[in-house]
């Protein structure tokens, strides 16, 4: 269990650090970036998470990329071109090498596309990006078609999450084989030269890749957890880039003459996300006296409600993560596709929550342990004791377990847990990704709910996200996806708190553009003249 006092302990030398150390000079070619959460894999199909996907961008190249906003351009496909409604046709980039100078082919796709869905033990499948995929074929070492199940508008976007990994070095590789550098032969800009998992990842720059040389032969990513930590390597000049600086030191930093800030709206949302998965009793949830409870109360609703009427959104955006976030009752923000106006930020009402409990039958509340990672997002650790003094105040006494998120993820991806914060990055810029991935139902065959490790199930809402998600049209397309939001926020199969703001935080002469996705990539830091 975490408390506040070690994140509080290594916050304070900050202000000694920047009065008595001097920092290190920026060195020629050689960059040095704190990274905010571990990458658990240099396998880029292990886990469909952000830091092991934004570190993978370095050493393996998509077919598609997304711009600092979003949009999708082409990266190692050329083009892409709808031949029918189920039929696609993708145009492959020409003199394309691996980092073993071998030649990038249609048949490493087609490679890729039966490994991404399939790799043993992955706490997060890339499942969900190719469920329509029914066909690969290569039509020459250039040419491919795909062929899929239903209509599938969004296929491009989706193609952005999977990293194209070789045939030859891929083919009977495990995910040991990736870590220890013996199968991480990509195509990007970066080779692999070390990795020490929780640590450190150091890369060297690939002189053969098809892009525009790079500014850096060496970059070394620095696991920096602890965002007090992170600031003073910063301040020291022990890196020269850091992502999601501490919201408490982002005004101290905005005041250093050296330090530059970047920053943009992001689409990730932090949510609570409470287990279906058991109609009995559930192992974190008990009576006042520690009894366990013979049914499962988060599969009523109206508890579920309870749950959501006694959070504070607003004081969580302005008081936990002090401004570096917004109170949502939705997972996109305004002005993004398949955000619905009509689902409001939850009104805080404290009355209201306790009247529902007694209603579901709950009046005197009960005893729940909201589980919780303590590494990967803004103040998570934070956030989930405040979300927990809310709900004691509701009858509903919270014990907050927090975890490294390595270990979180994969126990949650087992269900061990009765509620969790959790939180997903619609790094595709439209609410069908949470849709498809975490709200559908748990559909493994079909590749459907990769990433509901709560098992929620409404088979209307699939259907409804099925055609939402299968309509050509964009203007329909989006009604219907705007709709299946509601759907979902109504029946709370997650439940929305904060929309995060991405920051980033260089010593100048660096500069960063900041993106949407909160990727941190090495190709965007640029030494400005």
């Amino acid at each position: 269990m975490t408390t506040f006092r070690t994140a509080t302990l290594l916050a304070v030398p900050l202000a000694a650090l920047a009065a008595g150390t001097a920092p290190a000079p920026l060195r020629a070619q050689e960059l040095r970036v704190g990274l905010s959460a571990p990458v658990t894999s240099i396998d880029p199909h292990f886990a469909n998470a952000a830091p092991n996907s934004s570190f993978a961008r370095h050493i393996f190249d998509p077919l598609v990329v997304r711009a600092p906003d979003g949009r999708p351009v082409p990266n190692l496909a050329l083009s892409w071109t709808a031949l029918e409604d189920n039929l696609w046709e993708i145009r492959l980039r020409p003199g394309v090498k691996w980092h073993d100078g071998r030649d990038f082919t249609a048949d490493d796709v087609v490679f890729t596309f039966g490994r991404a869905p399939n790799v043993p033990n992955s706490p997060a499948s890339f499942g969900g990006s190719l469920r329509t995929v029914k066909a690969v074929e290569a039509v020459d070492p250039l040419t491919l078609r795909i062929t899929t199940s239903a209509p599938t508008p969004n296929l491009p976007i989706d193609l952005a999450a999977i990293a194209i990994v070789s045939r030859h070095a891929g083919e009977g590789a495990s995910t040991a084989d990736y870590n220890s550098g013996k199968a991480a032969i990509g195509t990007g800009p970066y080779r692999l030269v070390s990795y020490a998992s929780g640590s450190s990842i150091e890369v060297s720059r690939f002189d053969g890749w098809w892009g525009p040389r790079q500014d850096w032969e060496k970059v070394t990513f620095r696991i920096i957890p602890n965002p007090g930590a992170r600031t003073a390597a910063l301040l020291s000049g022990d890196v020269e880039l850091i992502a999601a600086p501490s919201s408490s030191d982002l005004p101290r930093l905005r005041q250093e003459a050296n330090i530059r800030i970047f920053e943009r709206q992001g689409s990730r949302a932090l949510f609570l996300s409470p287990d279906f998965s058991r109609t009995g009793e559930s192992p974190y949830i008990t009576d006042n006296d520690g009894k366990p409870l013979p049914t499962n109360p988060l599969r009523e609703l109206k508890v579920r409600q309870a749950l959501s009427l006694a959070i504070n959104r607003q004081g969580l955006a302005e008081r936990v993560q002090q401004g570096m976030a917004e109170a949502t009752g939705q997972w996109m923000p305004p002005g993004a596709f398949g955000h619905n106006p009509a689902v409001p930020v939850p009104a805080f009402d404290v009355a209201r929550a306790r009247t529902l409990l007694a209603e579901a039958g709950y009046p005197q509340g009960f005893r729940i342990t909201l589980h919780a990672s303590n590494d990967r997002y803004p103040a998570d650790a934070q956030t989930a004791q405040a979300v927990a003094q809310m709900w004691s105040r509701i009858g509903v006494a919270t014990t907050v377990e927090t975890l490294p998120f390595a270990t979180y993820l994969t126990r949650m991806a087992k269900q061990e847990y009765s509620i969790v914060q959790n939180s997903w990055g619609s790094s595709t810029g439209e609410a069908g990704s949470v849709l498809l991935n975490i709200v559908h139902s748990y559909d493994q065959p079909r590749r459907l709910g990769a990433s509901n490790d709560t098992r929620y199930a409404n088979a209307a809402l699939d259907a409804q996200i099925a055609e939402a998600l299968s309509t050509m049209d964009p203007a329909l397309r989006e009604q219907r996806v705007a709709a299946a939001v509601k759907a979902s926020v109504d029946d709370l199969a997650l439940i929305p708190m904060i929309l995060f703001k991405n920051a980033w935080a260089a010593r100048r002469p660096l500069t960063y553009e900041p993106r949407m996705d909160e990727q941190t990539l090495a190709m965007g830091i640029r030494r400005e003249n």
